[in-house]
């Protein structure tokens, strides 16, 4: 009898630690499960966020390439209104012409009209010495 209860008391200390063996891999499991799963939300998350960022920096791009496009095409209605003639237009060239050359640039293109610049520079140096003889 004593040897019965032994036998027994042995089954079920086995069938507890197998048991509690089992449940302790599970909950092994399902931590490993639950932890990639939060992995792949936070990598999901970071991804839209990522997107986010860059779909918002694209479009401030856009409206600051906007807002230059804008003001260049208010700039020129401007001028256009103004009545600017050709030789006004020349001599905004020539003004941008020094700012391009004033860069680190290493080759710079001149335009083709720079002998209208050179033929306009002769003919307001002929206005200004014709005004001081018909002023005399």
């Amino acid at each position: 009898m004593k040897a019965e209860r032994e036998r027994r008391e042995a089954i079920l200390k086995a069938e507890g630690e197998k048991r509690s063996t089992i449940l302790v891999a599970e909950g092994k499991k399902q931590s490993a499960i639950l932890d990639a799963e939060a992995e792949k939300q936070a990598a999901i998350l970071h991804a839209e966020a990522q997107k986010e960022r860059m779909i918002k920096e694209a479009e401030g791009q856009a409206q600051a390439v906007l807002k230059v496009q804008q003001a260049t095409a208010e700039g020129l209605r401007m001028i256009k209104e103004a009545g600017a003639d050709e030789s006004v237009l020349t001599l905004k060239s020539l003004e941008a012409l020094t700012k391009v050359a004033d860069g680190k640039a290493t080759k710079i293109i001149i335009p083709s009209e720079i002998q209208g610049i050179a033929g306009l520079a002769t003919s307001l140096k002929e206005i200004m010495t014709d005004k001081p003889a018909e002023q005399k």
